[in-house]
């Protein structure tokens, strides 16, 4: 049992990527837990959308997993984690290491009941939170701020380009929908950033039913994506921090499929 594999679980070449860029374990007190087997256990609990407390005994306790896991996202080591291999991935197929684009969207799920911050987005008709996400044009995530759902579309726009904005220096171009079209929203990026330009891509409204958009459909991609893992396909945590994190956990899996 101890070295059953799932399809979630780690290969040894994805494993040789991710073991350099994690926390080297402490030299004292009681034998460390496996790191691979922690990785295993939250990629499982993310992909198959199981609760913590319904972890399969053979990876380790759910309670040490759930302190890893709690441990690392208040060191920001998933968003971390995230940042690495996108840059891994982005060099591997011949783009540089920080983008000139990028494509900004919202994302609206149900929440499940828990007792954390939720909202009503009154448009989709959705009681639970917004996930805002700014991805580059391979659709590898840049940052995501998770909000009630009630929250704007430019308010979270906002939330997600001051909480990043400072480490891609070299952005020159945003997409955005017709969701974030106003002269307040692109005066509002232009005076924190004089050369990134907003550009609004909209629906025609001579177009009926279905059309992929340009660009539009990268971030949209990255949406479906992040659905294929059923931790995510509704909102099921007390805390923001969490949701969060579980957005970079699911791109980390990702971004190592794509490597190895």
């Amino acid at each position: 049992m101890k070295n059953a594999k799932y399809g979630s679980s780690l290969t040894d070449e994805q494993w040789e990527y991710l073991k350099p860029m994690l926390p080297k374990p402490a030299q004292r007190g009681r034998p460390p837990t496996d790191l691979r087997q922690v990785i295993d256990a939250i990629f499982y609990l993310v992909k198959g959308g199981i609760s913590w407390r319904l972890m399969p005994v053979n990876f380790p306790p759910w309670q040490t997993v759930y302190g890893r896991f709690r441990r690392w996202k208040r060191g920001n080591l998933w968003a971390a984690l995230n940042d690495a291999l996108r840059t891994l991935v982005r060099t591997a197929d011949g783009k540089d290491r920080q983008p000139t684009a990028a494509i900004l969207d919202s994302q609206s799920v149900k929440s499940a009941g828990h007792g954390g911050a939720v909202g009503y987005d009154a448009g989709k008709r959705i009681k639970g939170r917004k996930r805002h996400l700014l991805v580059d044009t391979l659709g590898l995530v840049l940052g995501v701020v998770v909000t009630p759902a009630d929250t704007t579309e430019r308010e979270g726009a906002k939330a997600v380009l001051l909480r990043v904005l400072a480490w891609f220096t070299w952005l020159r171009l945003l997409w955005v929908d017709g969701g974030y079209t106003g002269a307040g929203f692109a005066d509002w990026v232009k005076g924190r950033r004089r050369k990134l330009k907003v550009e609004v891509v909209k629906r025609s409204d001579d177009v009926h039913g279905f059309k992929v958009l340009p660009r539009r459909w990268v971030v949209e991609r990255t949406f479906g994506w992040l659905l294929q893992h059923r931790r995510l396909v509704r909102d099921y945590e007390t805390t923001i921090t969490s949701a969060e994190a579980f957005v970079y956990i699911a791109m980390i899996r990702l971004q190592l499929r794509r490597l190895a």
